[in-house]
């Protein structure tokens, strides 16, 4: 500090940053600890130290901010050593004198760090020693508790500058974005991950950030100038759901649902028959009437229906392509989600729903004309009858000997559990009872 202030190798303040509050660790054992020691140690009357220990141990915790210092005071030398040859000469000086025993200034810094332990070891070694019926035996072992203490203050320092070095790194690595950098977030765990496409089964390689508040969804960006990488969907931890499947699993949140895979493995296997008919594997978590429009969904795979899940109707690759509701994850036709609704977990924006979803979240039922305006007869028969069945579903129709024919929509009405319904377009529906043919 004396070179400091004569202004000829390093200001003030970096002094004060090097060193921390060293000078009140100083002070409080030169002018209170070390004398109330001393003075009991000439007390032959009073062979007791416990009670002097458990009376000052509360002031050890101000280690903690040296310790949490530490580090930082170490990069800071090396700094000013690299870069200030007055520094290096002043440092060099004082590590030739006697009372240094030529060992760096560093070596010397870290005796604070060490302090606190030591205490401890020889408080439990003494402690250990003592007879049952040793008058400081109480004091002593309360004593031992506060030290204890104010250890765990000091690692708990050490805990919270590392996890504050390695959430400010993180925060570089994500280009610093305002709404992520949070001093109060603590990383849980980081690392690359599989993301499983719902359209095509397609996996592409990603990364999350889990935080106790937020998982980050991120993609690595091309050109690494200012960051690694690049987020793409903040999702809330709360009201986070994970559902696991064979070989993979689902994060669904308020914001996103995302279908994940530790590894890549070939996603095929997860579904080898052809699906008519929501399942448990594909059907989208089922939403409490409250969360609809308030969570993104789970939606349905493509490749895992092959027709509307609304209107039953099949799907191709021309007339009647494959969407989803945004709202309740179905694969649908573009005749049922001809709606926009705006959705909160969207922000608000605009989505494309499916009808059903469009009418409960807006309340609205729209008039009879623009509901059946692309409907053709058979497709509005069916869709009336279809949701009132006990069965409902594409069957293939076999001939005598067993072989596969034409496939179509059967239909049991739940008013009439005799009759079979069967829509084969373009034909009208045929009633077949069980006296008048065998399917």
């Amino acid at each position: 500090m004396k070179e400091a202030r004569s202004g000829k190798s390093i200001p003030e303040d970096v002094v004060k940053m090097i060193f921390s509050n060293i000078s009140s660790i100083y002070q409080f054992h030169a002018l209170f600890f070390l004398p109330e020691l001393q003075k009991r140690m000439e007390d032959c009357s009073n062979p007791r130290i416990g009670d002097v220990i458990q009376k000052l141990a509360p002031f050890l915790k101000m280690y903690g901010e040296y310790v949490k210092n530490f580090d930082k005071a170490v990069e800071l030398i090396t700094t000013w050593w690299e870069k200030s040859p007055p520094f290096q000469e002043l440092i060099v000086d004082i590590q030739k004198r006697e009372v240094c025993a030529n060992l760096t200034l560093q070596h010397h810094m870290l005796e604070p760090v060490q302090r606190i332990p030591r205490y401890e070891l020889l408080l439990k070694d003494y402690v250990r020693k003592l007879p049952p019926e040793s008058p400081d035996r109480h004091d002593a072992e309360k004593a031992l508790e506060m030290i204890f203490s104010a250890a765990k203050h000091s690692n708990a320092a050490i805990a919270e500058m590392e996890r504050l070095q390695n959430l400010w790194e993180v925060y570089q690595r994500l280009g610093l974005e305002d709404d992520i950098v949070d001093p109060s977030n603590e990383l849980i765990k980081e690392g690359p991950i599989q993301k499983i496409s719902f359209r095509n089964n397609n996996t592409s390689e990603k990364y999350l950030f889990l935080f106790n508040n937020m998982l980050l969804f991120c993609v690595p960006k091309v050109i690494q100038v200012g960051a690694e990488f690049q987020v793409r969907w903040r999702i809330d931890v709360e009201g986070m759901k994970d559902v696991e499947f064979p070989h993979s699993f689902l994060v669904s949140g308020k914001q996103r649902s995302l279908e994940l895979q530790a590894s890549p493995c070939d996603a095929s296997q997860l579904c080898s028959t052809e699906v008519t008919e929501p399942c448990s594997l594909l059907s989208p978590a089922q939403f409490k009437s409250e969360e609809l429009g308030r969570r993104a969904p789970q939606w349905v795979r493509d490749k895992l229906v092959t027709m509307c899940m609304r209107c039953k109707e099949p799907f191709n690759a021309i007339t009647r392509r494959r969407h989803h509701c945004r709202a309740c994850g179905y694969v649908v036709c573009a005749r049922c989600s001809d709606y926009r609704v705006p959705l909160k977990y969207d922000g608000n924006r605009p989505n494309r729903v499916c009808l059903e979803c469009y009418i409960f979240l807006t309340g609205h039922l729209l008039p009879e004309e623009r509901e059946g305006k692309h409907k053709g007869i058979l497709e509005k028969e069916s869709a009336e009858i279809s949701g009132q069945s006990l069965m409902c579903s594409f069957l293939q129709l076999l001939d005598k000997n067993g072989k596969g024919g034409t496939r179509g929509w059967f239909v049991i009405p739940q008013d009439d559990p005799l009759v079979l319904y069967v829509y084969a377009a373009p034909q009208f529906p045929h009633l077949c009872s069980g006296d008048e043919g065998t399917y």
